[in-house]
């Protein structure tokens, strides 16, 4: 039976590295020899044992993976395969990728597209798969100004990077990292504090045509009243709380969509569709120095810093030597 660590937790209390086997994986059709994780919000707040995320225990976080398949019972899959996983609640309800082995449904993966390394893949995750989703909820004319909330985080730094490759200008509304930013394709960046110190209006004057907002609350109702007519605000993320004063102003009378973006149910098809985007249509190169490659036991002193704000971009977990 085949050994491998995985980073476990009893409980909402802490997380251990321990030596697993095949055996002790929960029930699916299809197991993976993982290679990469990543390292994303919800992962930090599960690992916090915060949220209730976590829904039984023993638990293994990790809330996407990339790796190859090991054993199958499903004819979709056969041995060797390499393949993606990104939500369907995994790392939340079903164990996840901080793991060298992960047993999940042949109905949740998708095969690694064309063009698309397994790092790549990671480098993405579940934070590339949200920017990709809402670019193409978002359906924006050529050369679009838009703007991205939260700029600085995993979303935000893939939205930023993704957007300016496909010839938008991009403004990046951040609480730091000016350069970093510009440097992922930002043609303006302004400071958070500087955006909220600026008087609350239902209806601002029209500055962007769509906007990738990753905060929510009194930020997402901001930006919706700064949209041009008939343009699109992209909503995937609550960091700054789920209730938001928002004015029907920008809905009436500029005919603004607001989009929100479920990338854990995202329908089979749609899900394949979008990860042959991000092969085609991401910058792997102008990402590079936007992540960090980090192993298992690096993620409990990392956890805490993701809640904070404190880590930039990507973080990717490699398991392929765990």
């Amino acid at each position: 039976m085949t050994e491998f660590r995985a980073l476990l937790m009893n409980g909402p209390e802490g997380a251990q590295l321990c030596t697993l086997t095949e055996a002790d994986l929960p029930e699916g059709d299809v197991t993976v020899a993982v290679e990469y994780s990543s390292l994303n919000y919800k992962d930090g707040m599960v690992l916090m044992g915060q949220g209730g995320l976590a829904k039984t225990y023993p638990h293994v976080p990790g809330v996407d993976l990339a790796g190859r398949v090991a054993a199958s019972d499903d004819p979709r899959f056969a041995v060797g395969d390499p393949v993606i996983l990104t939500g369907w609640h995994v790392g939340e309800r079903h164990w996840g990728g901080y793991a060298g082995r992960a047993r999940v449904r042949g109905d949740w993966l998708v095969h690694l597209p064309d063009g698309l390394s397994l790092r790549d893949a990671m480098l993405m995750g579940t934070a590339g798969f949200t920017a990709m989703q809402a670019v193409v909820a978002m359906d924006l004319p050529p050369e679009s100004d838009v703007v991205v909330t939260g700029a600085s985080g995993g979303v935000g730094s893939v939205a930023v990077a993704l957007l300016s490759a496909l010839g938008h200008c991009v403004t990046a509304i951040s609480g730091r990292d000016a350069k970093y930013l510009q440097d992922l394709g930002a043609a303006e960046v302004i400071a958070r504090k500087d955006w909220m110190a600026e008087r609350a209006r239902p209806l601002a004057p029209k500055r962007w045509a769509g906007a990738i907002d990753t905060v929510g609350g009194e930020m997402l109702a901001r930006v919706l009243s700064s949209i041009a007519d008939e343009g699109a605000v992209a909503s995937v993320g609550l960091a700054g709380g789920t209730e938001a004063t928002v004015s029907m102003m920008p809905f009436l009378l500029r005919g603004v969509k607001l989009l929100g973006i479920n990338s854990v149910t995202c329908p089979a098809e749609q899900r394949a569709h979008i990860w042959r985007r991000i092969a085609t249509d991401m910058p792997m190169a102008q990402m590079k120095d936007a992540v960090t490659e980090v192993g298992l036991d690096a993620l409990t002193d990392l956890a805490p810093r993701i809640l904070s704000g404190e880590v930039r971009g990507r973080t990717i977990v490699r398991l392929g030597d765990a």
